[in-house]
Protein backbone atom coordinates (compact mmCIF):
# COMPACT_ATOMS: atom_id res chain seq x y z
CA UNK A 1 0.00 0.00 0.00
CA UNK A 2 1.42 3.13 -0.41
CA UNK A 3 1.14 5.97 1.97
CA UNK A 4 1.34 9.80 1.59
CA UNK A 5 2.95 11.64 4.10
CA UNK A 6 0.77 14.69 4.78
CA UNK A 7 3.32 17.04 5.08
CA UNK A 8 5.38 15.93 1.70
CA UNK A 9 5.29 18.59 -1.00
CA UNK A 10 1.86 18.79 -3.48
CA UNK A 11 4.35 17.96 -6.32
CA UNK A 12 5.67 15.06 -5.01
CA UNK A 13 2.67 13.19 -4.86
CA UNK A 14 3.16 11.22 -7.96
CA UNK A 15 6.34 9.48 -6.52
CA UNK A 16 5.04 8.79 -2.99
CA UNK A 17 5.75 5.17 -3.77
CA UNK A 18 9.31 5.43 -3.70
CA UNK A 19 9.34 6.91 -0.48
CA UNK A 20 10.87 4.53 2.59
CA UNK A 21 13.98 2.65 3.00
CA UNK A 22 14.47 -0.18 0.30
CA UNK A 23 16.40 -3.35 0.93
CA UNK A 24 17.72 -6.55 -1.56
CA UNK A 25 19.83 -7.96 -4.09
CA UNK A 26 20.71 -7.92 -7.57
CA UNK A 27 23.51 -8.17 -9.94
CA UNK A 28 26.00 -6.79 -12.02
CA UNK A 29 27.79 -7.38 -15.04
CA UNK A 30 29.83 -5.01 -17.18
CA UNK A 31 32.57 -5.66 -19.10
CA UNK A 32 36.04 -5.10 -17.84
CA UNK A 33 34.46 -4.68 -14.18
CA UNK A 34 33.98 -7.80 -11.95
CA UNK A 35 30.34 -10.08 -12.10
CA UNK A 36 28.76 -10.39 -8.96
CA UNK A 37 25.86 -10.61 -6.91
CA UNK A 38 25.20 -7.52 -4.55
CA UNK A 39 22.86 -6.27 -1.88
CA UNK A 40 21.39 -2.74 -1.99
CA UNK A 41 19.95 -0.33 0.15
CA UNK A 42 18.17 2.59 -1.15
CA UNK A 43 16.31 5.27 1.23
CA UNK A 44 13.78 8.17 -0.71
CA UNK A 45 13.07 11.00 1.82
CA UNK A 46 11.79 14.20 2.26
CA UNK A 47 11.54 17.50 4.20
CA UNK A 48 8.37 19.27 2.57
CA UNK A 49 10.77 20.79 -0.28
CA UNK A 50 9.92 20.08 -3.89
CA UNK A 51 12.11 17.18 -4.13
CA UNK A 52 13.32 13.73 -2.72
CA UNK A 53 16.37 13.56 -0.96
CA UNK A 54 17.75 9.79 -2.64
CA UNK A 55 20.60 7.62 -0.96
CA UNK A 56 22.09 4.28 -2.35
CA UNK A 57 24.49 1.91 -0.71
CA UNK A 58 25.47 -1.13 -2.23
CA UNK A 59 28.08 -4.28 -1.32
CA UNK A 60 29.19 -6.99 -3.22
CA UNK A 61 27.76 -10.21 -1.92
CA UNK A 62 29.64 -13.49 -1.28
CA UNK A 63 27.90 -17.32 -2.25
CA UNK A 64 26.30 -17.42 0.84
CA UNK A 65 25.16 -13.88 0.33
CA UNK A 66 27.44 -12.45 3.00
CA UNK A 67 28.81 -8.31 2.47
CA UNK A 68 32.39 -8.56 1.11
CA UNK A 69 33.10 -5.20 0.41
CA UNK A 70 31.78 -1.83 -1.06
CA UNK A 71 30.24 -1.79 -4.56
CA UNK A 72 28.71 1.79 -5.48
CA UNK A 73 27.82 4.64 -3.65
CA UNK A 74 25.23 7.15 -4.84
CA UNK A 75 23.55 10.22 -3.10
CA UNK A 76 21.01 13.18 -4.92
CA UNK A 77 17.99 14.94 -5.49
CA UNK A 78 14.45 13.78 -8.08
CA UNK A 79 11.72 16.17 -8.76
CA UNK A 80 8.79 16.23 -10.87
CA UNK A 81 6.71 18.83 -12.87
CA UNK A 82 3.16 18.82 -13.64
CA UNK A 83 3.42 16.97 -16.48
CA UNK A 84 4.84 14.15 -15.05
CA UNK A 85 8.72 14.46 -16.22
CA UNK A 86 11.17 13.58 -13.99
CA UNK A 87 14.57 15.33 -13.16
CA UNK A 88 17.42 13.81 -11.00
CA UNK A 89 20.80 15.21 -10.25
CA UNK A 90 23.01 12.51 -8.80
CA UNK A 91 26.54 12.25 -7.28
CA UNK A 92 28.44 8.97 -7.48
CA UNK A 93 30.97 8.02 -5.32
CA UNK A 94 33.93 7.31 -8.80
CA UNK A 95 33.71 11.09 -9.30
CA UNK A 96 30.50 11.42 -11.35
CA UNK A 97 28.03 13.79 -11.25
CA UNK A 98 24.96 13.15 -13.65
CA UNK A 99 22.10 14.94 -14.62
CA UNK A 100 19.07 12.37 -15.20
CA UNK A 101 15.96 13.30 -17.28
CA UNK A 102 12.75 10.96 -17.64
CA UNK A 103 9.21 10.72 -17.03
CA UNK A 104 6.89 8.84 -14.94
CA UNK A 105 4.62 6.21 -17.09
CA UNK A 106 1.12 7.03 -17.40
CA UNK A 107 -1.18 5.48 -15.13
CA UNK A 108 1.17 3.52 -13.39
CA UNK A 109 4.25 3.82 -10.53
CA UNK A 110 7.25 3.51 -13.49
CA UNK A 111 9.97 5.62 -14.33
CA UNK A 112 12.11 5.43 -17.31
CA UNK A 113 15.38 7.64 -17.22
CA UNK A 114 18.27 8.90 -19.09
CA UNK A 115 21.01 10.90 -18.73
CA UNK A 116 21.47 14.27 -19.84
CA UNK A 117 24.99 15.36 -19.02
CA UNK A 118 27.86 13.91 -17.23
CA UNK A 119 31.01 15.07 -15.42
CA UNK A 120 33.92 12.97 -14.33
CA UNK A 121 37.22 13.79 -12.14
CA UNK A 122 40.26 12.60 -13.69
CA UNK A 123 40.32 9.76 -11.07
CA UNK A 124 36.78 8.45 -12.07
CA UNK A 125 36.54 5.29 -14.69
CA UNK A 126 35.24 5.97 -18.52
CA UNK A 127 31.81 6.72 -18.17
CA UNK A 128 29.79 8.52 -20.80
CA UNK A 129 26.12 7.71 -20.14
CA UNK A 130 23.47 5.91 -19.23
CA UNK A 131 19.30 4.59 -18.79
CA UNK A 132 17.61 3.57 -15.65
CA UNK A 133 14.18 2.28 -15.20
CA UNK A 134 12.73 2.18 -11.60
CA UNK A 135 9.24 0.05 -11.13
CA UNK A 136 6.94 -0.42 -8.25
CA UNK A 137 5.42 -4.25 -9.00
CA UNK A 138 3.20 -6.08 -5.91
CA UNK A 139 4.73 -3.16 -3.45
CA UNK A 140 8.42 -4.19 -4.16
CA UNK A 141 10.37 -1.60 -5.98
CA UNK A 142 12.55 -3.03 -8.87
CA UNK A 143 15.55 -1.17 -11.08
CA UNK A 144 17.37 -1.92 -13.86
CA UNK A 145 20.51 0.20 -15.29
CA UNK A 146 22.09 0.26 -18.81
CA UNK A 147 25.41 2.43 -19.12
CA UNK A 148 28.29 3.10 -21.89
CA UNK A 149 31.43 4.06 -21.89
CA UNK A 150 33.55 5.02 -24.83
CA UNK A 151 34.42 1.45 -25.48
CA UNK A 152 31.34 0.07 -24.48
CA UNK A 153 28.15 0.70 -26.26
CA UNK A 154 24.57 1.13 -24.17
CA UNK A 155 23.91 -2.07 -22.42
CA UNK A 156 22.24 -3.48 -19.18
CA UNK A 157 24.98 -3.16 -16.33
CA UNK A 158 23.19 -3.61 -12.59
CA UNK A 159 19.63 -4.75 -11.77
CA UNK A 160 18.20 -5.16 -8.13
CA UNK A 161 14.80 -6.31 -6.51
CA UNK A 162 14.27 -4.26 -3.90
CA UNK A 163 12.01 -5.05 -0.42
CA UNK A 164 10.46 -1.87 1.80
CA UNK A 165 12.07 -1.55 5.12
CA UNK A 166 9.49 -1.51 8.17
CA UNK A 167 10.78 0.63 10.80
CA UNK A 168 9.89 -0.46 14.45
CA UNK A 169 7.23 2.50 14.68
CA UNK A 170 5.24 1.11 11.80
CA UNK A 171 5.23 -2.17 12.69
CA UNK A 172 3.35 -0.97 16.10
CA UNK A 173 0.95 1.32 13.90
CA UNK A 174 0.12 -1.83 12.03
CA UNK A 175 -0.61 -3.38 15.66
CA UNK A 176 -2.73 -0.52 16.89
CA UNK A 177 -4.40 -0.41 13.64
CA UNK A 178 -5.45 -4.58 13.11
CA UNK A 179 -9.00 -5.65 13.66
CA UNK A 180 -10.03 -7.74 17.17
CA UNK A 181 -8.43 -11.10 16.74
CA UNK A 182 -11.28 -13.33 17.31
CA UNK A 183 -10.31 -15.77 20.84
CA UNK A 184 -9.07 -19.00 19.04
CA UNK A 185 -7.29 -16.71 16.05
CA UNK A 186 -8.59 -18.90 13.38
CA UNK A 187 -11.84 -17.19 12.44
CA UNK A 188 -9.51 -14.41 11.52
CA UNK A 189 -8.50 -16.03 8.89
CA UNK A 190 -11.57 -17.49 7.28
Amino acid sequence: MIEIPSDLNPDLVPLAFLLGTWEGAGVADFPGAEKCNFGQSVTFSHDGRDFLEYHSHSWVLDGDGNQVRPLESESGYWRIDKDRKVEIVMVRDQGIVEIWYGELADKKPQIDLVTDAVARTAASGAYSGGKRLYGYVKGDLMWVGEKATPEVPLRPYMSAHLKKVVTPEEVAEMARNLPDMPDDGIAFFK
